[in-house]
């Protein structure tokens, strides 16, 4: 009986450390991501226009004294309503053109443009 149970116990830890060593490898590596930011201010986005590799985490700042949002008009990321201060993040990990908005003052338009790591010249 004590032969089993032990037996048990290396099979669960085998298991536990075989499930491990492959979550480790297909966790995306952060080496090389890229970062870069986008103010909200005076009713607008700036830059309006931006160009970033896949893999590049967006962050929006509302840097306004009234509430703003990030909606892309795909459905790809939405944020809550961004007070004063608040950020909001997205990573683009599939090249393409992003259109968003601001859904509180629709006039409010920018584009993210993503491009594939091979387009860039890495």
């Amino acid at each position: 009986m004590r032969l089993q149970r032990n037996t048990r116990r290396r099979l669960l830890a085998t298991a536990l450390l075989a499930v491990a060593v492959a979550a480790a490898g297909l966790a995306p590596s952060s080496a090389g991501a890229e970062e870069t930011t986008v103010k909200i201010d005076n009713f607008a986005f700036a830059p309006e226009q931006l160009t970033v590799k896949a893999g590049t985490t967006v962050t929006w700042t509302n840097e306004d004294n009234i509430p703003h949002t990030v909606v892309a008009t795909g459905r790809a990321f939405k944020s809550k309503a961004l007070d004063t201060d608040d950020k909001f993040s997205f990573t683009f990990t599939t090249p393409g053109s992003y259109e968003y908005f601001c859904s509180l003052h629709p006039h409010m338009k920018a584009m993210v443009t993503v491009v594939g790591r091979e387009q860039t010249g890495e």
